[in-house]
């Protein structure tokens, strides 16, 4: 297809799992209907954002990622009912002692098309992530779906044009980011703007450096912190980016949405050969890229 609608759930999540879940079922069934052929989630959509503590009891939010989950059933059945892709971020349990943040692509005719796991675990203040998460291993690569090839990304790998470069190298057109990323109350009316800026700015440059589609997800509402701290307040405004960097779409700062736009990946062939990107690396000066830091 040329030409295909996107659908990203921007909602706000509560303390109940299954709540949560069936709620994006609904949101899912509701984009399907309106004419999504892609539909993809935030980033660990089952669950409030439990990273704001280090806490043991959180690990038992994980499951198993494979074809006998539960999860992955119900998507499936969703994906070949609707005729749709999923892309799902979810908490994976491989094994004892081992955990990721990981996402699942399933293609429309209900095929589970794989996973990626998070490469960038990030450990700020309310982000705690390397608690949690073992940094993946899967490497990055393009899930060839129905309706496109797409590559999946997930929140902190956004910050690096690394991630975004070879997902785009290993055929990608879309870059899905599902996303969890706000405010600290007390950043907000010193830090807000300049922050969230850097995070739209730096994700519309994946696009154009890629000559692809970029649809971050984000998740919406404010979360208090289990242990008292002062949350996080989510900014929404999940978007989508062309390859020329504009944002087609945008999602609003403080509401639940489904968002769907359409896209054209016809001109992406255009775009690449006449900003030839691709063609003018210089992949044999590119050695030290390995290294942690060039002495």
């Amino acid at each position: 297809m040329e030409k295909l609608n996107v659908g990203l759930i921007q909602m706000s999540c509560g303390d109940d799992l299954k709540e949560n879940f069936e709620k994006t079922i609904e949101k899912i069934v509701s984009l399907a209907k309106d004419g999504a052929n892609i539909v993809s989630t935030q980033e660990l959509f089952k669950s409030k954002y439990f990273c704001q503590v280090e806490d043991w009891s959180y690990f038992k939010l994980a499951e198993p990622i494979n074809e006998d989950n539960q999860t992955i059933k119900t998507l499936k059945t969703l994906a070949k009912d609707y005729e749709i892709v999923i892309v799902a971020s979810l908490f994976e349990k491989r094994t004892d002692g081992i955990y990721h943040n990981t996402a699942v692509v399933i293609d429309a005719d209900g095929t589970f098309l794989g996973k990626y796991r998070k490469m960038h675990i990030p450990d700020d203040p309310h982000f705690y992530e390397k608690f949690y998460f073992t940094p993946g291993d899967l490497g990055y690569k393009t899930f060839r779906t129905k309706y496109g090839d797409i590559g999946v990304l997930i929140c902190w790998d956004q910050w690096y044009p690394e991630a975004a470069r070879l997902t785009a190298l290993s055929g990608a057109k879309i870059i899905f980011y599902p996303t969890a990323i706000g405010w600290l109350p007390s950043e907000k009316e010193d830090f807000g703007k300049a922050q969230y800026n850097a995070w739209e700015t730096v994700q519309r440059g994946h696009a154009v450096a890629n000559g692809c589609y970029v649809v971050a997800i984000n998740r919406v509402g404010f979360e208090e912190s289990p242990d008292g701290n002062e949350g996080i307040e989510f900014w929404g405004q999940s978007f989508v980016a062309n390859p020329y960097g504009e944002i087609i779409k945008k999602a609003s700062v403080d509401k639940e949405e489904n968002l769907i736009c359409e896209i054209d990946l016809s001109i992406i062939d255009n775009v690449r050969t006449v900003w030839p990107f691709f063609r003018d690396r210089r992949i044999d000066s590119y050695q030290d890229i390995t290294k942690r830091f060039i002495d």
